[in-house]
């Protein structure tokens, strides 16, 4: 099934409503179906009214109790696949507000105990200066003064030594030059400054390092719940085990390329300072 953001609202009922015909078809009933199931009456209910999204285990699960042919668990899996998936487009967030969208990443942060970046193309905002926060929201076609706060709000959650924070970049997201050359040279010092803090890894990955698989998008993974995706129009926000599962292998592809410790800290002092030169 091809990915189109305008399946993702609808995705969730129709999922409901596959369920449930199923259930029907084979003549079963929801008591039946959750113990077969190992889940209760009340979420076997909410799944098929669609008010909550089932994961794929509890799909596959509900497939197999009722002997579902192959060609409805291939709808059927297509479907919760995209019920567990958000799309949240810029647009939308331009609407609400982008430091509304700052307070979501704050919660999502404050909520996790383990969280990876991985960052091909510019610095994140958690390690950013507040002049390169600034240029890089110059885009928006919205106020900008209040984002640029929370976001250095946010940057306060680094020193929570009860998390553990792990920072992929590419030499592209260091040295991408989003501020003048001196004010470059300070966001790769606070890098080098950020990579001190004990539970904060700043990993580099240089030009000229092997790697197989392409640095396709910026991503984010909290725990083992929930990754993001950032595009130019938006974000994916994915839910399902399988696809955080994926997003982790490639982070730990990415992570064993990667420089860290002086390593890392000798190789941004050179780009900071061929940028002072």
């Amino acid at each position: 099934m091809t990915f189109d953001p305008g399946q993702l609202g609808q995705s969730k009922a129709d999922l409901a409503e596959t369920l449930r015909t199923l259930r029907k078809r084979a003549n079963r009933t929801q008591v039946w179906l959750a113990r077969r199931c190992n889940m209760s009456q009340t979420k076997l209910s909410n799944i098929e009214t669609g008010r909550i999204a089932p994961s794929l285990i509890d799909v596959e699960l509900m497939l197999r109790a009722l002997d579902a042919p192959m060609e409805l668990v291939a709808e059927a899996m297509a479907l919760a696949r995209l019920a567990n998936t958000e799309w949240q487009g810029k647009r939308a967030s331009w609407r609400r507000g982008l430091e509304k969208r700052q307070a979501e990443l704050a919660g999502l942060e404050a909520e996790a105990k383990t969280l990876r970046y991985f960052l091909p193309a510019m610095v994140t905002g958690l390690l950013a200066t507040p002049e390169y926060i600034k240029a890089s929201l110059e885009h928006s076609p919205v106020d900008i003064s209040k984002t640029v706060a929370r976001k250095l709000d946010r940057q306060a959650v680094l020193y929570d030594t009860t998390k553990c924070f792990t920072f992929l970049l590419t030499e592209q997201a260091v040295r991408w030059t989003v501020v003048p050359r001196a004010a470059m040279a300070i966001q790769i010092d606070r890098l080098v400054s950020l990579s001190h803090l004990p539970n904060v890894r700043i990993g580099v990955i240089p030009f000229g390092a092997a790697v197989s698989r392409g640095p396709m998008n910026t991503f984010t993974v909290y725990d083992q719940r929930l990754a993001t995706v950032e595009t130019f129009t938006g974000r994916i926000v994915f839910q399902d085990a399988r696809d955080i599962a994926e997003h982790l292998a490639v982070f730990d592809l990415y992570e064993r390329y990667a420089l860290f410790g002086e390593e890392a800290r000798n190789v941004l002092g050179e780009w900071a300072a061929s940028y002072r030169a």
